[in-house]
This record gives C-alpha cells, structure tokens and sequence, in this order.
C-alpha cells in the first residue's frame, strides 16, 4: 500500500474521501464545541456531515461511519471513534479506527484518503504516538488506495489534528 506522510492541512489535500477523528456519538454533536479536524469540517463544510453520522446512532470504539462530505469538495468522510469516554486515544482505538477506515475505503472503492493523527488533539496523545500506531496499522492492510497521513501545520489554516 502506498502510504505518504505530509505536512499540512488535511481540508487542502487532494484526495476522494478524509477521515475525521470522531467522538462515539454518545454526546449530541450540537453540544460539543468542535475543535481541530472536527471544527475546521464544520466551518467550512458545515453541519449535514456531522447530522447525518448523529442519525447512526453510538458508534463502537474504533470503528467507522462515512457521511457525506457537506460543502467540502469530497466524496465522503469517515467519521472515525479514535477515543474513548475519558476522551482518551489507546492503541486498541486508534488502530481499529484505521482498519474500519481503510474497509470503507476499500468498499466504496476510493482511490485516496486522508488521515489526521488520530489521537492526537482531542484523545490527549502525542504526534509521534499516533504516527506511530497508525503506521504499525497500516503496514498490515492490503488497499490499491492511496494513503495519505497529515501532519497539520499551524502555517496552513486553522485546522489541527
């Protein structure tokens, strides 16, 4: 698989579908106040993607759920549950979230993703950990897509990972 680290923002990345690292979808979207990747998809992309991953109900740690992408010029996104109740990232959490994500991509057939550091704002980890854990993750998929990992660099926009 063909996987490429980058630095920048991951709503400038030219790829089919992104990945946000999401909560379980056990607090109502409208009552949280969406930081890094989340609050950047929001602002520009507003907030059918974030209605419609509300209406599938709690989502499983580490698994996945696409939605549409709003405003945002993507087919999708995956909405990823990267950390747990204590709003904490474990290897257990961030590695299925790279599984289920790479199912979808792989079963909706999109040619390239985009990943934030999973864990790494919101789930209280460190960059190196995460880049870390996601790459151990994805050395073991087999996917004709392209990868994409996004260091976010303040220098972009006012999107973080």
């Amino acid at each position: 698989m063909n996987v490429e680290i980058v630095s920048g923002n991951i709503l400038e990345q030219p790829v089919e579908v992104i990945v946000n690292s999401w909560n379980r979808n056990v607090i109502p979207w409208w009552l949280l106040l969406p930081q890094g990747v989340s609050g950047a998809i929001k602002k520009q992309g507003g907030t059918t993607p974030f209605k419609e991953v509300a209406k599938q109900g709690a989502i499983p740690l580490g698994e996945a759920r696409l939605t549409s992408a709003g405003r945002l010029p993507y087919r999708g996104i995956i909405h990823v549950a990267g950390i747990n109740l204590l709003w904490f990232a474990t290897e257990y959490s961030v590695t299925q979230s790279v599984i289920n994500a790479m199912k979808l991509v792989d079963e909706h057939e999109f040619q390239s993703v985009a990943f934030p550091l999973i864990g790494s704002g919101s789930g209280n980890r460190g960059k190196d950990w995460s880049l870390g854990v996601m790459q151990h993750a994805l050395a073991k998929i087999d996917s004709p897509a392209q990868v994409r990992i996004v260091k976010f660099e303040p220098h972009s926009s006012p999107a973080s990972t």
